[in-house]
């Protein structure tokens, strides 16, 4: 019989008992083996679980869950008909009491790894729940392959390109889901050429519906490898034939650009925009505009943000990184004058047509990078007397906040989707600011994500 050999990466597989210690930030189970600290998702605190480790990397291991040996209070039934290894319902076996205790939890612990200047003495709050934490996403971006003859649409599971067909989101609304399935089912219908990486073959890649929560009305967009492909402008007449769906475009990419999304977008039928509303503004939103997940708890994360700013009737607010508008449209009333600062030429034209939809007249958007626009608008005699941002998961560029240093807005409140990069920035941004209290918001249930928002005052 010939010998088995298992590399380092690949394990001979055993079993063991772990006992789990606490959450990562991405909500898997810690425990340790031979001093050695074990990654596990599924398991949960003071858990006692059977575990098989899959990796050995030098300084951690990965492990994967075989049973669990003594149960959490906190754990909960995990959703039927889903596959666990999906993203998006990464705590979907713990309590929502227990979620809302692990977001606090992870910002204090990056607070306490980044030790950011008188972190101890930062007022974090509770999580402020949400009202609905089933159904809530307003967004689905499902790709879709071929294999025989079986077509699948879906997510991939996580660092891999093994897609997992989806009948069952059970965070995505369900206008969303209904939308994502019958469009798979046109193009089965409508032979529709599906994209092939593996044979470099043009077609859809991508399915990305969106909707509204005020107009319910919904948006798709078909991401495609390849301009012209037999019978998409027929789908997209079917397409708008399906409830509540207003418009369709297409985006094009290529198999070497490693984001969903290409540079070109083209309407195939339908409306430019769908029209959200928000604290009793309206914005309308075309396919590259971001906008927040869950429309209903993203009027709580910028009312809570709104009310930390402090504004008054004579200040100058910057938004920065300020997307469609929507913060700065809300402040529009509060203030002087509002300022905002986007990269994406997308973003801004939406932005400019959202202030004209409003009636606002003291806003403008500028198209441009913050650390760049900034110190021009402050050289050029505009009073920065407050600040707003919400960077990406990335957080603030190095340049942007040594340009803040020099700045030096007065009323500063920054809403981050990450602890990590919040308490490192935070880090840097304690040279001249103090942090007075920090809310968080749970924008996404089931996930380990939370928005977190930081209100920086100015040391004098």
């Amino acid at each position: 019989m010939q010998k088995k050999h298992f590399s380092k990466n690949a394990p001979k597989e055993r079993h063991f008992i772990i006992t789990i210690k606490r959450l990562g930030i991405n909500g898997e189970g810690i425990g340790y083996y031979k001093r050695k600290i074990i990654f596990i998702p599924g398991a949960l605190p003071d858990e006692v679980v059977v575990a098989k480790i899959v990796k050995d990397h030098p300084q951690y291991l990965e492990g994967e869950l075989v049973r669990i040996k003594e149960a959490s209070p906190d754990r909960v039934p995990f959703p039927s008909g889903v596959d666990p290894r999906i993203g998006g319902l990464e705590l979907a076996h713990l309590s929502y009491a227990g979620q809302l205790k692990f977001k606090k939890d992870n910002l204090v612990s990056a607070l306490e790894k980044y030790h950011p200047r008188g972190y101890k003495n930062y007022k974090i709050k509770n999580t402020i729940p949400a009202p609905d934490q089933w159904h809530y996403r307003a967004k689905a971006q499902y790709q879709i392959e071929r294999e025989n003859h079986h077509v699948s649409l879906g997510l991939y599971a996580p660092n891999s390109h093994q897609l997992i067909d989806l009948p069952e989101m059970p965070t995505q609304s369900e206008d969303t889901q209904a939308t994502e399935r019958a469009i798979r089912d046109l193009i089965i219908k409508l032979r529709v050429p599906i994209a092939n990486r593996r044979r470099n073959l043009p077609g859809v890649k991508t399915i990305v519906v969106r909707q509204a929560e005020a107009s319910q009305e919904m948006q798709v967009t078909l991401i495609t490898v390849g301009h012209k492909l037999d019978n998409l402008l027929q789908l997209a007449d079917e397409i708008m034939r399906l409830p509540k769906v207003v418009s369709v475009y297409q985006n094009e990419t290529d198999w070497q650009n490693p984001q969903v999304w290409g540079n070109k977008t083209s309407k195939l039928r339908g409306k430019n925009q769908i029209t959200e509303e928000i604290m009793g503004k309206k914005f309308a939103l075309s396919p590259r505009a971001f906008f927040q997940l869950n429309p209903v708890q993203t009027a709580t994360l910028y009312s809570e943000a709104l009310k930390l700013l402090s504004l008054t009737p004579d200040m100058t607010l910057i938004d920065a990184y300020s997307g469609v508008g929507t913060l700065g449209i809300l402040a529009a009333d509060q203030v002087k004058q509002v300022v905002g600062i986007e990269s994406i030429p997308e973003a801004v034209l939406d932005a400019q047509h959202n202030v004209e939809l409003n009636h606002v007249r003291n806003a403008e958007y500028l198209q441009g990078s913050v650390e760049k626009l900034l110190p021009r608008l402050k050289e050029d005699g505009l009073p920065i007397d407050a600040l707003i941002v919400d960077p990406p998961r990335t957080g603030l560029a190095k340049s942007l906040i040594k340009t803040l240093l020099r700045v030096k807005p007065a009323s500063f409140v920054y809403i981050s989707c990450n602890p990590s990069t919040l308490a490192q920035d935070l880090v840097l941004l304690g040279e001249a600011y103090d942090v007075r209290v920090i809310e968080n918001v749970d924008m996404l249930p089931q996930t380990p994500r939370c928005e977190c928002i930081a209100k920086l005052t100015l040391r004098k």
